[in-house]
């Protein structure tokens, strides 16, 4: 026997299993019990929360011969009849593949004729806002005044497309989306009838996953008990098998953000990247966990109006300390506008990479929530007693509001020792050198200064990048190997290359390297600077 879908093999019979809904189920069961029953039903509401399960009772309830309180008994002959699909007088219609003229004329020409056996001929029409316009006006006038033994159920997620002359003639229910407690309910009571052991944890992160749709949270169930047939389902196999990330790890990149540290965040990235995390649900987690942190931030009693457990509680009340509003703010507007730009982005992974630095570096932006940023930076940084660059005069406030306070240059000391020749060559040749690369290598090179020891003269070229991203380039052996290539190919000089990143791990004694030696070579000279008299 085939394996049925849980949503499917659980799909509610009667009006009490209908969860999250009372609103509506108990309306339409007083209609059903005072026998006050409307002719045409328009329900909306988001997928999965319940509009054609509740159509198919009512299309039952209403020609039950023995309803017990409104619902159906679903052992009447009636009853079976519709739920086997052998009845004709329900009659279900996907509005998605029939939305023309004609079959609304169809449905005109059906209705004059009774009902063969029970009370109702009941039309359920789903996704009804993908009729056609000429659909929409056939269907007015039947829909108006039909005959006293026909009824409509009309089923949408999309009721602003309805055209108002349709709505003015329904009874309109909006089905809300299920609450994340409702639905962790009824996981739980599922799973006990399937006998298939599951963490509460584990079933609460699926019902969020669901995101207020019954369905969608069964579907996920569905998905993680197959990947883990026969083991007990836990909250680690579940983060697993849905591709999503365990508030541990957004914990530690908030830490990461925080302090500006480009490259953790970078490699935190990675890992989930590796890990096989979809980035777009990796941006939509992380923003909701800022939310989170800002109704922690903003509120009296965070746990009322948060869904998390006291430990998750305890986490995000410490981490709240640790930022202010103005801040949280900034990162979810920086991540909300990323979410829409990855859309239809092509290198995804860039995007959310980029995102990450301006998170990082507020100067990257010019709001006010990022100038309020920098401002904290800066203050960071003289509570810590990290000496920052004093007013520069030429500069005015460009410090202040366009770049991050610098540590003041030290100068550096004249060498000792002058370039070997070897490296003056490479230095005069330099930019050829660059344009043999490509990438983001070429990047960090175009700007990066060639130097050698000035203390000892030795034949060793240092490539000193001034990006601090560049760090990852600087340890990379195969980026090193391409470059001594390189360099012996244009050049014909076989050099050891060291590369560092200035202020990091760029040794003191380095020193830019002159070609005065090789000027003197080409023009068999002296080469005399001459310097203009001061004036007096």
């Amino acid at each position: 026997m085939s394996y049925t879908a849980l949503y499917r093999k659980f799909r509610p019979d009667t009006f009490e299993d209908v969860k999250g809904q009372d609103h509506i189920v108990t309306t339409l069961k007083n209609q059903i019990r005072a026998e006050r029953i409307g002719h045409a039903y328009l329900f909306c509401g988001t997928r999965g929360t319940g509009k054609t399960t509740v159509a198919k009772i009512l299309a039952r309830a209403v020609n039950c011969e023995h309803p017990v309180d409104g619902s159906p008994c679903n052992e009447c002959e009636t009853c079976r009849a519709i739920r086997s699909g052998a009845s004709m007088n329900v009659i279900e219609i996907d509005a998605a593949s029939n939305n023309g003229v004609d079959n609304i004329r169809e449905i005109r020409e059906e209705v004059a004729y009774r009902p063969t056996e029970g009370k109702y001929k009941v039309y359920i029409i789903d996704e009804v806002h993908m009729l056609s316009t000429g659909a929409f006006n056939a269907l007015l006038k039947t829909l108006e005044e039909p005959p006293s033994y026909v009824i409509f159920i009309l089923a949408t997620t999309e009721a602003h497309r309805i055209p108002v002359t349709i709505l003015s003639r329904c009874q309109r229910y909006d089905f809300r989306r299920i609450s994340i407690d409702t639905i962790t309910a009824r996981l739980r009571e599922l799973m006990e009838e399937e006998q298939i052991s599951v963490e509460d944890k584990a079933l609460r992160y699926v019902a969020k996953a669901g995101d207020g749709s019954m369905r969608d949270a069964l579907s996920l169930l569905d998905q993680c008990i197959a990947f883990y047939l026969g083991e007990t389902l836990t909250y680690d196999k579940v983060l697993e098998v849905l591709g999503t990330v365990d508030n541990e790890v957004f914990s530690r990149l908030l830490r990461k953000v925080i302090a500006g540290d480009v490259t953790s965040c970078i490699h935190i990235l990675e890992d989930l990247i590796a890990g096989g995390k979809e980035l777009g649900q990796f941006v939509a987690d992380f923003t909701w966990y800022l939310r989170n942190l800002l109704l922690v931030k903003t509120s009296d009693r965070a746990e009322d109006v948060l869904d998390v457990s006291s430990e998750n509680l305890m986490l995000l009340k410490e981490e709240s300390s640790m930022v202010d509003v103005d801040t949280l703010m900034r990162y979810i507007r920086v991540l909300s506008d990323l979410s829409g730009q990855m859309r239809y982005a092509a290198q995804k992974r860039v995007m959310v990479e980029i995102g990450l630095i301006k998170l990082c570096k507020p100067s990257m932006e010019q709001n006010l929530d990022s100038v309020l940023d920098r401002l904290r930076i800066l203050e960071e940084k003289v509570e810590n007693g990290i000496p920052m660059a004093p007013p520069a005069e030429a500069k005015g406030t460009a410090d202040l509001f366009g770049q991050e306070a610098k540590e003041p240059e030290v100068p550096e000391k004249k060498p000792e020792k002058a370039a070997p020749e070897d490296l003056q060559y490479i230095k005069n040749n330099w930019n050829m050198i660059v344009g043999q690369t490509s990438g983001m290598f070429k990047s960090f090179l175009s700007t990066a200064v060639p130097k050698y020891n000035g203390a000892t003269g030795e034949n060793r070229l240092y490539v000193e990048f001034t990006n601090d991203l560049a760090q990852g380039c600087a340890q990379d052996p195969e980026k090193k190997e391409l470059l001594e290539q390189i360099i012996a190919r244009q050049t014909g000089k076989s050099v050891e290359v060291e590369m560092v990143v200035r202020r990091l791990d760029a040794p003191r004694e380095l020193a830019e390297i002159s070609v005065d030696d090789i000027l003197k070579k080409e023009v068999h000279m002296d080469v005399v600077v001459e310097e203009e008299p001061e004036d007096e």
